[in-house]
């Protein structure tokens, strides 16, 4: 299938929104704020724009570079550039990995639902430990986080069937200018708290005596992993640019939207946390059990405000997570219906009922179940850690060799300028990148999780 036969978005615009929103998730709103905050704040910020630059254009571009070039699924694609050698397989540990997080992924996604759900109906309200013991309640739950998992998989599968342009670029035209206009509303009356200008400095103001080894290693981390590197999304929706797309530009506009929705998320969190003395550094459960308190807290003289900011709040989670999840699932439906020569219906009923089965097992290991474990994690964290620890970094690292050295030079030099219409100033910088720097910060980033170094 050439370039020319395959169905392309309509626009410019629609290309990079889907793309963008496929980059755009919870790890913008829910992990970049916190580990912010963990890290020091606007030091911490500044080092991961540099990492994004170093690391995380070269690899978006590179896998641009593939998906245009190959005009199909991921596998294929790759199965295209290598000439149909060993090195094709690095596509198919991008499908592998893509559908395995679109399981457990959808359940976090389930829960921001259920938030959403739990704001309307006025049970987010009480002391600190009420909200920890309500979202440990409820993820242990044998049938709600299920309920929200199936209603989120099916939303997705609705956008899949219909097509690129009918679902995936027509929903992405919706939900991403929604999502930034829910983050400027909820900035806006998160700065106009008391003591706000305490978070706006956190987040502005670098304090670099908080910066060690581990922030840099923490911001080289978060730079490779919101912009959905490795995992078939960019490969799989660059396939579906047109030769006219300028790759360059568009992984500039997609890299600094996506960071721009994590400072938007921060200057969120950050006001609202610091105006009624919530430490920004909670971890992971920032989201799920210290935000409600601290809507609740911040909106106290004005309790239908805070309903409305924390509605939004969810809202715009459970939308992340949303675009998200509709580009994982466009991964693996493209591989199916490409190679196993069946309707795009037919591959996305399948993807649909397998990730439900995966999403369902991973919800119920963290309650009915937990007894199924390996290593003494659930099955829920063990999807998280061999994907995001494993799959992810290993991925990256060989798609940096397998296009910095293994994919003729003038190959990648046709994709990068357009078959010679675009300059090709900053080519051999990129080639350098791809061939030295990348492999190394991704090595780097591997050893650093596994606690090598």
């Amino acid at each position: 299938m050439s370039n020319t036969e395959r169905v392309n978005f309509g626009s410019k615009l629609g290309a990079i929104l889907a793309t963008a929103g496929s980059a755009v998730g919870l790890g913008n709103v829910w992990r970049f704020p916190y580990m912010a905050g963990e890290n020091g704040g606007a030091a911490f910020i500044l080092i991961y724009f540099g990492c994004v630059l170093i690391l995380g254009l070269p690899c978006m571009l590179g896998e641009f570079i593939i998906g245009r070039h190959g005009a199909s699924n991921t596998y294929r694609a790759y199965s295209k550039i290598s000439g149909g050698s060993s090195w094709k397989y690095i596509g198919f540990l991008g499908v592998l990995t893509g559908f395995l997080i679109t399981g457990y992924y959808a359940v976090v996604a389930g829960w921001c639902l259920q938030y959403v759900f739990a704001t309307i109906t006025g049970q987010l309200h009480g002391d600190p430990q009420y909200f920890a013991d309500y979202f440990s309640n409820f993820s242990m739950d044998p049938f709600m986080p299920l309920f929200w998992t199936l209603v989120v998989i099916i939303v997705t599968h609705v956008v899949i069937i219909n097509g690129v342009r009918g679902g995936i670029e027509k929903i992405s035209k919706m939900l991403m200018p929604t999502l930034f206009i829910l983050l400027v509303m909820m900035v806006v009356a998160a700065c106009l708290l008391p003591n706000a200008s305490k978070g706006i400095a956190f987040l502005f103001v670098p304090d670099w005596g908080k910066v060690t080894s581990d922030v840099f290693l923490g911001a080289l981390g978060q730079s490779f992993y919101s912009l959905s590197i490795a995992m078939g999304c960019i490969c799989t929706f660059a396939s579906y640019f047109s030769r006219q797309t300028n790759l360059i530009k568009s992984a500039l506009q997609i890299s600094a939207l996506d960071s721009l929705v994590a400072i938007l998320a921060g200057l969120v969190i950050f006001p609202a946390a610091f105006s009624v003395g919530v430490q920004p550094n909670s971890g992971a459960s920032l989201v799920f059990i210290t935000l409600p308190n601290v809507f609740q807290q911040a909106f106290g003289n004005q309790p239908l405000i805070g309903v409305i900011v924390s509605l939004m709040f969810y809202g715009l989670l459970s939308l992340a997570a949303l675009t998200s999840l509709i580009s994982l699932h466009e991964v693996s439906t493209a591989f199916l219906y490409e190679e196993l020569h069946i309707s795009r219906k037919k591959g996305a009923l399948i993807v649909t009922i397998s990730t439900l089965v995966i999403g369902s097992i991973c919800s119920l290991s963290l309650g009915n179940w937990s007894g199924l474990s390996f290593f003494g994690k659930p099955l829920f964290e063990v999807f998280d850690f061999v994907t995001g620890q494993i799959f992810l970094p290993i991925g990256g690292f060989l798609t940096c060799i397998f296009l910095g050295w293994i994919v003729p030079k003038q190959v990648v030099k046709d994709e990068f300028t357009n078959w010679g219409t675009l300059k090709g100033t900053f080519f051999n910088f990129f080639l350098f990148t791809m061939r030295f720097v990348c492999p190394v910060c991704i090595l780097v980033i591997f050893l650093h999780q596994l606690g090598v170094i």
